[in-house]
């Protein structure tokens, strides 16, 4: 009982991330799956996709009633996007828990630094051409891969690019990648389901996630409202990071008195980011702010 209750924190929290910034629910859910409950990682991402089966389904049918998803996108990176995500899921279910933890602590140490370094920078990938399955077919086949072998990546990969692409409305790029995501748990669920069998899989912890994820939602979308976005992913990158630099240390078998040192620069990496991205983003709005003035005293007189 008190796993169960461990792991619906999990998923509160994961949902908290995700309601907050629009991604990094698998990636913080994973994350502590592994590092929290002791969960191997085909164990941990299985159970997160089971879980997202839910959750993407009532998000895609929400933003099928706003009007939020283009069709087309869904279209092109859905499949590509599921494909992907049966193989992740195949390779990560045959690989042993001895492999399987490194190989899934450098893809989320991977994604973490990539959330962090989006967040400190405020830099996000281009798509090379129109969004066509030319281009949406291997960015979904990418993602797909990743988010099944890392336990997370289809939001923190698909949505940044979409949105740099610049050619959807952002509630379109959300709207469309958060749809297409239902595919993609489904075809990691069943790869998952093949590769560990349905007795290798704790039904209880998928439910404990979305239960905990449920709950959270509401709470989440009030929390977007206040809580600033480039310092929560700042945080959560921080907290990705040294989270999993903890798991490839201990695959390692560093000593732990120079693990202490690699845990104490991450933490003071991740607070000179914070104060980073705090000055960053005063600045833009200082310039923002400098530049709409002219407009308002021409407006006023």
């Amino acid at each position: 009982m008190r796993k169960l209750i461990i792991l619906a924190l999990v998923g509160f929290a994961a949902q908290l991330v995700d309601g907050s910034l629009g991604m990094a629910y698998g990636v913080t859910s994973s994350t502590l799956l592994v590092a929290v409950a002791g969960l191997t990682p085909a164990a941990a991402s299985a159970s997160v996709h089971f879980s997202e089966i839910v959750t993407t389904a009532v998000s895609g049918v929400s933003h099928w009633r706003l009007r939020n998803v283009d069709w087309r996108v869904v279209a092109r990176i859905a499949g590509p996007g599921a494909l992907g995500a049966f193989l992740g899921a195949t390779v990560l279910s045959r690989l042993s828990t001895e492999v399987a933890a490194p190989v899934m602590g450098v893809i989320l140490l991977l994604l973490g630094l990539y959330i962090l370094i989006r967040f400190v920078v405020g830099f996000t990938p281009r798509l090379k051409g129109n969004p066509t399955i030319r281009t949406l077919g291997p960015l979904g086949l990418f993602a797909g891969f990743v988010d099944a072998t890392g336990g997370g990546g289809w939001g923190p990969v698909g949505t940044p690019a979409l949105l740099a692409d610049g050619r959807l409305e952002p509630r379109k790029v959300v709207g469309s990648i958060d749809t297409s995501e239902f595919a993609v748990s489904v075809a990691a669920s069943v790869g998952f389901l093949l590769g560990l069998g349905a007795a290798g899989i704790d039904w209880g912890i998928a439910l404990a996630l979305l239960v905990g994820g449920v709950v959270a939602a509401p709470i989440a979308a009030v929390l977007v409202r206040y809580a600033p976005a480039h310092l929560l992913g700042v945080l959560v990158g921080g907290v990705i990071v040294l989270t999993n630099s903890r798991t490839l240390l201990r695959a390692a078998e560093v000593d732990p008195g120079a693990r202490w040192w690699v845990y104490g620069a991450v933490v003071v990496l991740t607070a000179a980011a914070l104060a980073w991205t705090v000055r960053r983003v005063r600045r833009r709005r200082e310039t923002e702010a400098a530049a709409a003035e002219p407009e308002r005293v021409g407006a006023s007189s």
